[in-house]
């Protein structure tokens, strides 16, 4: 069973930072799961909010732009932002990591990566860009082997281009429960379901695996619902707590 560090270990460390990510490798992960916005000028930073303002010092720093779009700020912008005093002094200074400084972190710590592709609705450029930038790097081009490169999205039309533009690439669709029929559709274009913990149960995990495809379940911090999780068979779990879930892990060994 595959260990995902949601946001990296994002209990320990300001989410999707490289102090995250490298702290996601020290507490048992297999992989980290980061979520990648494109900026103003068409780079692709580390970010979960479409508003920069939760996880950074955006409104001190850029008071009258209201209300702090990552669309709306260059790379150059970003990069002055403080995105780990909110987290704790420990943090300050830490910055918003670019999706290729996040992969080289991963890759130097010997970590796979679960990249959540955030996006408007239908947004073929950006699904083109994320797969040029992909298909550029000869590790992450790997994409046929398990644990080093996934791609989710909530928006299934993204994958599909994902997919067209780089053959191969494992995807994972993101969202709803689907019944069988909804399976077969997903298949054909996905590697993977990867539904909220809430979702999933024994059959349904079963029946994704009728399909040909993996399931990962999110975000599962509780210790009940780790338990649960390995019960229920998912083939990972993403977790703020990578560390929780290796420790039940070995106990159910």
């Amino acid at each position: 069973m595959i260990i995902v560090a949601h946001r990296g270990a994002s209990a320990y460390a300001p989410e999707n930072t490289l102090a995250a990510l490298r702290e996601a490798s020290r507490r048992g992960a297999h992989m980290a799961e980061l979520d990648v916005r494109r900026t103003a000028d068409g780079e692709f930073v580390v970010m979960h909010d479409p508003s920069l303002r939760r996880t950074t010092d955006a409104a001190v720093v850029y008071p009258h732009r209201r209300p702090w779009r990552v669309e709306d700020f260059t790379l150059d912008e970003i990069r002055r932002l403080d995105a780990g005093s909110w987290f704790g002094p420990a943090f300050a200074e830490e910055r918003v990591p670019t999706l290729q400084e996040a992969l080289a972190v991963l890759r130097q710590d010997g970590l796979g990566a679960l990249v959540e592709l955030k996006v408007r609705r239908r947004d073929p450029g950006t699904a083109r860009r994320l797969a040029e930038r992909i298909a550029a790097d000869p590790y992450w081009r790997g994409t046929g082997e398990m644990g080093r490169l996934v791609v989710q999205s909530f928006d299934w039309m993204t994958l599909r281009l994902l997919g067209e533009h780089l053959p191969g690439l494992r995807t994972a669709v993101l969202g709803k429960t689907y019944g069988r029929v909804g399976l077969r559709k997903v298949a054909r274009y996905a590697s993977q379901v990867n539904p909220h913990h809430r979702r999933v149960s024994a059959p349904y995990v079963r029946h994704v695996h009728e399909h040909g495809l993996t399931m990962f379940s999110w975000t599962v911090n509780t210790d009940s619902a780790i338990r649960r999780a390995i019960r229920d068979g998912v083939d990972g779990i993403i977790s703020d707590y990578p560390d929780r879930v290796q420790s039940h892990l070995t106990m159910a060994a």
